[in-house]
Parts: structure tokens; C-alpha cells; sequence
């Protein structure tokens, strides 16, 4: 690993220096929030952040594979005097650090990896690594904001370290691999670390986690309950009986069975379950059946994805689709067999946690915080929610005065640096907040 020359960093500083100098762009007031001191303290520390940023972004590596990140982390970790474990779920980093005073235990989690995507920013620090991906010669990015996260808590790790003394309980700084995903045929990300032991020995009391997404710069969001949905997918195989195209009788076509399933499933969010409940997706996304057009096929294909917000209703979908895709086929003589692969859980945020701790993100986003709409992407900070009661928040980076940026996962991602200290702040403050009032 290879750090960033300290001239670099100070060239860097001073060129940054007056962009955050007087205030974090995009936020109330927040000295009632954080002390004046600590408030400095991330001022000061925003250029060196914004660095750790770029040196990441410009350097992307995919899931379980995030050695120079993870190489960086380390090392700034053992700098601020913390204990820290390496190589959990391959290339995880753990700090671990003791305030001054008794208190709760608190874990803040930064996910490291990135995308097989070009990057097409025209960023001077933008990426240009190319590596294999599923046997295919791929461009990696950090088109989804990890970048950020890994620097935000960075940053956050600094500014609690330099107040160790007077901070109370106990904070778990969790920077975690592949949460994009593990290459075929690993394992990794929030699963792996959990199995791995990640809180034998030391479980937190809340965990708090954070992801940049493109809604305005400085706007803080967060919702009980589910606000990611779980993430599933699924595989059908309809067997038919082959036979002449124009004579239909001789044989069982998949076909037209495989139509009638599709036509089922798409009735069980809407017919079937308690839309006051919770908003469901069932999604097919490939059908593959056939070589001719005289030719009806032994077999068709289905694959799609399955989302929703809560884990009971997960399960209730799993059972109606195997029972639908079953019968449908039964009733014309054809086969269904239904494979369901679970994906990540849906993020559920603990109420009485979020309750307490939405008034700090209140005080420091001000007339910027809101209440997170749902979103039917997935996260496996999930995970860690069904361990430990957490809260997930959602921190905006589009610049200010563009009505619509480029989605995450694009390769135009290019979300705003101004973000950077309003998320230390937030994880910062959240940490203070809730070591003190319990």
C-alpha cells in the first residue's frame, strides 16, 4: 500500500482550506448539536478527508478484494492509538476504541468495495483501474459512493480518537468488504464478518450506518422500520412436452404455461396480500424458451428478483409463488420447479432507536432532514440490524443548483465533496449523542 506523500496532503489542505473554512455546506447551525471544539476539530480535518477520498476513488477495488483500502484504514487506525483486527471476511478491518469513560457500546460501519463499472466522470482523480470480473476484462469504480463512506469514517475515527478521554463507552469502527456482492463462488461481505465472529466478544448496543445517495446536498433521511428492501432471486423451469408448432395438441407447450405463471405471479402483491401492509415487487426479468417459430419448446426459463420491506411478507411471497408457478403448470399437464435464492434481508431500522436519535440528525440538518422514502435497492448492512438494534441513514450529494444528478451505479456517479463533513458530523454526533443519554 502506498499512502499519499505528506506534501500532497498539505497541497491539498490549502487548496481546500477555504471551501470549508467557515461552515459544512448544506447544514443548520450545528454547535447545538456538536461542542465548538469538536465542531473545529472536523473543520480542520475536512481537507485530509476529502484526500483520503480521491486517493480511495482513484484506486477502486472489488469486493473481497479491497487490500489497498483496507491497507489504508488499518493503518490510520493503529495511528490513532486504537486496537485493530485485520482479515475478517477477508478484508475487514475492525478499530476498536476505549473511551475515557464507562458507557454503551456503539459500532459505525463504512462499506469499502466498488462496481465493475467505467467510470466516465472526467474527474481528475477518476478511475482508470481495469480488472477480470466473471472471466470478462471490466473497468472498477466507485460509481456507489463507498469511496465516500470509507473516508466519512475515517474522518469520524479521527475526531473521536482525538477525544478519547472525554468520551464515554466503547466505539467499533466496522469498515466491511463486498457489500456489492462476493464473487461467485466466495463468500463475504456483513454475512461473513457476523459469522466470523465479529461480535463474539463485543456487541454493540446500536449500530449506525451511512450511504450517499443523489437527493440535495447536506439533506439527512432516515425511516423506522424498512427503508431497503430484502433482495431474492428466483429461477422457474416450466417442462412442457415438444412437438409441432401447428399442432399444439400433440404436445404441452411452456410456452403459453410459462405466460399464464407470469400472469399469476404479478396477482400475488396485487391480489393476494395486504397492500396496507408493506409495497411488494415481483419482477421477471428474462424468459428463455424455444429455437423456432413451428417448434413448440420442451422447456422455458423464468428468472427475476423478488423485494420487499418486511420478513414475514418475504416469506409469505416465497411460499404463494412456488404454490402458483406449481398448480398453473399442473393444470396443463406441464411441470413447475421453483428455485428461490435469498438475497440480503430487508434493512429494518430499530424503532426505539431511531425515535431517539432523530432529533440529533434534526439539529444538524435542519430544515434538511427528512423522513426516508423506501427504496427497493438492498443493503446487507441488514445483517447487522438483525444482530444489533440499528439505523440506517441516507446522506444527499447532489450539488447544489442541479435539479437531477446521476444515479448511484452509473457510470457518471459523481456525488458532491461538500458531503464529507456533514457526514462526519452525523456519524460523529450520533456516536456523542447516544453515549451520553444512555
Amino acid at each position: 500500500m502506498k499512502a499519499i506523500p505528506s506534501f500532497k496532503r498539505a497541497a491539498l489542505a490549502l487548496a481546500l482550506s477555504g471551501m470549508f473554512a467557515l461552515s459544512l455546506p448544506g447544514m443548520a447551525n450545528n454547535h447545538d448539536v456538536l461542542s465548538d471544539g469538536v465542531q473545529q476539530r472536523i473543520e480542520q480535518l475536512t481537507p485530509q478527508v476529502v484526500s483520503w477520498r480521491r486517493d480511495i476513488h482513484q484506486h477502486p477495488e472489488l469486493g473481497n478484494r479491497e487490500f489497498r483500502t483496507a491497507g489504508l484504514v488499518a493503518e490510520h487506525l493503529k495511528a490513532l492509538g486504537m486496537e485493530v483486527r485485520t482479515g475478517i471476511a477477508h478484508t475487514g478491518v475492525v478499530g476498536i476504541l476505549k473511551g475515557g469513560k464507562p458507557g454503551p457500546v456503539v459500532a459505525l460501519r463504512a462499506d469499502m468495495d466498488a462496481l465493475p463499472v467505467t467510470e466516465d466522470t472526467g474527474l481528475s482523480f477518476a478511475s482508470t483501474v481495469r480488472t477480470q470480473f466473471n472471466g470478462e476484462e471490466v473497468g472498477v469504480a466507485h460509481s456507489c459512493g463507498h469511496d465516500m463512506h470509507v473516508a466519512i469514517l475515517m474522518g469520524a475515527a479521527q475526531v473521536l480518537a482525538e477525544m478519547k478521554d472525554e468520551l464515554t463507552g466503547t466505539v467499533i469502527f466496522v469498515f466491511q468488504p463486498a457489500e456489492e456482492g462476493a464473487p461467485a463462488g466466495e463468500e463475504g461481505g456483513a454475512k461473513l464478518m457476523l459469522k466470523e465472529g465479529l461480535f463474539a466478544d463485543l456487541k454493540p448496543d446500536a449500530m449506525f450506518g451511512l450511504h450517499v445517495m443523489t437527493s440535495p446536498l447536506g439533506e439527512i433521511s432516515v425511516r423506522a422500520q424498512g427503508q431497503l428492501a430484502s433482495s431474492d432471486q428466483f429461477n422457474i423451469t416450466i417442462q412442457g412436452k415438444q412437438t409441432h408448432g401447428g399442432m399444439p395438441w400433440n404436445g404441452i407447450d411452456p410456452i403459453v404455461t410459462a405466460s399464464q405463471v407470469v400472469m399469476g405471479l404479478q396477482a400475488i402483491p396485487a391480489r393476494q396480500l395486504d397492500a396496507t401492509r408493506t409495497p411488494s415487487v415481483i419482477s421477471i426479468g428474462a424468459i428463455k424458451g424455444g429455437v423456432r417459430g413451428n417448434i413448440v419448446p420442451d422447456t422455458v426459463e423464468m428468472e427475476g428478483t423478488i423485494r420487499t420491506f418486511d420478513n414475514t411478507t418475504r416469506e409469505e411471497i416465497h411460499e404463494r409463488m412456488e404454490r402458483t408457478a406449481v398448480n398453473i403448470a399442473e393444470s396443463a399437464g406441464a411441470t413447475a420447479e421453483v428455485k428461490i435464492t435469498r438475497g440480503y434481508p430487508a434493512t429494518i431500522n430499530d424503532i426505539e432507536l431511531t425515535k431517539a436519535m432523530s432529533p440529533t440528525l434534526q439539529r444538524l440538518a435542519g430544515d434538511k432532514f427528512r423522513e426516508a422514502r423506501r427504496s427497493m435497492a438492498s443493503e446487507d448492512f441488514a445483517y447487522f440490524a438483525g444482530e444489533v438494534p440499528s439505523m440506517y441513514i441516507f446522506l444527499g450529494t447532489r450539488p447544489e443548483g442541479v435539479p437531477l444528478a446521476y444515479p448511484n451505479h452509473s457510470p457518471k456517479f459523481n456525488p458532491d465533496e461538500g458531503a464529507l463533513p456533514i457526514g462526519v458530523s452525523a456519524m460523529t454526533a450520533l456516536v456523542l449523542d447516544y453515549t451520553k443519554s444512555h
